[in-house]
């Protein structure tokens, strides 16, 4: 899954709180790069997660489950490892840790598009013994389940959550601009005429926002580009073929429509676009504000919004509209969503992994499930959950986001899609900053394919 722009607090700023029978005391960071690999003790089980700027909402779901469960196992101790980097930092610091015995978690939270590379790697080990007898394992649906599969049948990761995609637009800025309160537009070119209407009628306001470049690592890709793309009769990979697609229509005419967005500044500047960061500051700052037209992004965003939340804004159940992506020309089924997901998987170098899988059987329990849901705005994967009454109801978006996974689309469950995802994040910036053309970055896209992948696994679309 693609999550909301974090905000690091110094790339090694990372604070380990540790769970000895519910009391929590806090280590430095010393404490763990002061371990050896033979002083492991399977007791302790390291637990690695992204912290997101200052929201503490995976912090206190871990601290609820340490406590409780070091009561019941009072011989085991929780070190909390919150990673408080961008997205792309906290792959690379979890990939780091996760390669030496002497600083690997014994449990890490991991982005399902970013799973398959890392067991490529090494990094993680199968639960192939733990998931089939899990008790919520039949509940979890069949396309995540799939997710944390690899190509030759072994298990990686239990399923936590899914997500889905579609357009946050501010009520207050449409009406100023003339806009209708109940919108849905029908294809891309409305999504402009939309995004012209209000830079006419409202200078100080930027149209929309739509995530580009590198700096957004895989929200670019995945609530950007993907989102264009899926909406056009092009997909970056080919099922039944089982080849990666070069010479797509559909992508040249997705960055095609992202020049479109820079050359006519309808969004914000380039460089706050550069800026790793910027997501949080839409969040907290530009739509309370009413600085900002509408945005495409995730289910999870009100979450920033919220009583919990470090800046609240209880008008957002008011003032935020959401409406469903077009497809490119309103073709297919008119509209068009990806869904992502988190797990939690086991690292090839944990203490003892039967003991780790046990924390996470108590993470993911039904009411722990709920709870984190409800916490974090989530889109439940488990049908035990699902038929929970306090979930069904607890958000006033959840019931149309949860709607839009039944013609939901997936990233490409491959090795390779993370670098994939990495061309994809250069194509769109060398067309966001006028380096390039769509069809020389496009061009640029198709021969890194090829590079990643090799000639053997590619094939052109009209083929």
């Amino acid at each position: 899954m693609a999550s909301p722009s974090p905000q690091p607090r110094g790339t090694d700023r990372r604070t380990f709180l540790r769970y000895t029978a519910g009391a929590a005391t806090v280590l430095p960071l010393a404490a763990l790069a002061g371990c050896s690999g033979g002083d492991r003790d399977p007791s302790t089980i390291r637990v690695a997660y992204q912290q997101f700027g200052s929201g503490t909402l995976m912090e206190d779901w871990i601290n609820r489950t340490a406590e409780s469960y070091t009561q019941e196992h009072p011989d085991r101790t929780i070190e909390l490892v919150p990673i408080v980097a961008s997205e792309n930092d906290y792959f690379t610091k979890n990939e780091l840790l996760m390669s030496s015995p002497r600083t690997s978690p014994d449990l890490v939270y991991e982005d399902t598009f970013i799973l398959l590379s890392d067991v490529g790697a090494g990094y993680l080990q199968p639960i192939d013994q733990f998931a089939p007898e899990w008790e919520h394992w039949e509940d979890t649906a069949e396309a995540s389940r799939e997710a944390v599969t690899a190509e030759d049948g072994s298990i990686y990761a239990i399923p936590t959550h899914t997500d889905t995609r579609g357009i946050w637009y501010h009520k207050g800025v449409f009406a100023d601009a003339g806009l209708p309160e109940d919108w849905q537009p029908a294809s891309w070119e409305e999504l402009l005429e939309t995004a012209r209407t209000i830079k006419e009628a409202l200078p100080e306001v930027a149209p929309m926002f739509i995530f580009s470049g590198k700096s957004q690592g895989e929200k670019a890709a995945m609530q950007g580009f993907e989102m264009l793309l899926y909406g056009t009769e092009s997909r970056l990979y080919d099922e039944e073929a089982r080849k990666w697609v070069t010479g797509s229509q559909g992508f040249v005419d997705s960055l095609e429509f992202l020049r479109t967005v820079f050359e006519e500044e309808l969004t914000l500047s380039i460089s706050q676009h550069l800026d790793p960061n910027i997501g949080e500051t839409i969040y907290t700052r530009i739509i309370p504000d009413g600085k900002l037209g509408f945005i495409i992004d995730g289910s999870w965003i009100s979450q920033n919004w919220t009583e919990g939340a470090p800046n609240p804004w209880p008008e957002w159940t008011e003032t935020m509209g959401i409406t469903r992506m077009p497809t490119q020309d309103g073709g297919g089924d008119g509209f068009t969503t990806l869904a992502g997901g988190w797990s939690w998987a086991i690292p090839q170098y944990a203490s003892d992994p039967q003991i780790s899988f046990s924390f996470l059987e108590a993470l993911m329990t039904t009411d722990n499930a709920v709870k984190r849901a409800i916490a974090d705005n989530h889109i439940t994967v488990r049908e035990d959950v699902a038929e929970v009454e306090e979930y069904r109801s607890y958000s006033p978006t959840a019931e149309f986001f949860t709607g839009l996974l039944d013609t939901a689309y997936y990233r490409p469950a491959l090795p390779a899609y993370p670098e994939v995802s990495s061309a994809i994040q250069q194509a769109m910036e060398m067309v966001m900053t006028f380096s390039s053309t769509p069809e020389q970055a496009a061009a640029e896209y198709d021969a890194e394919l090829t590079d990643i992948v090799g000639e053997d696994e590619v094939q052109e679309e009209s083929a």
